[in-house]
């Protein structure tokens, strides 16, 4: 997380144990019932940041340490 960047934990847990994997499985499906579209950081250029949208939690990657929810843009008809 990076202080200052308008960045909130929500929830974090290890998805081996399936108390916290329900948990953060409920957290996501709850980010994306609020309207939220999320993503998950990717290796990528060094000078620049990379992003890969999921749209359900199977989609992330076991090895990803994050998910990022961000509000869909508003405007438009």
């Amino acid at each position: 997380m990076m202080p200052g960047r308008g960045e909130v934990l929500i929830a974090e847990g290890d998805v081996e144990l399936d108390d916290d994997q329900q948990r953060l499985i409920d957290e996501f499906r709850r980010q994306l019932d609020q309207g939220m579209w999320a993503a998950v950081p990717v290796t990528g250029h060094a000078s620049r940041r990379e992003a890969v949208m999921v749209s359900s939690f199977e989609e992330i990657p076991k090895e990803a340490d994050r998910v990022i929810f961000f509000p869909r843009a508003a405007g438009g008809r």
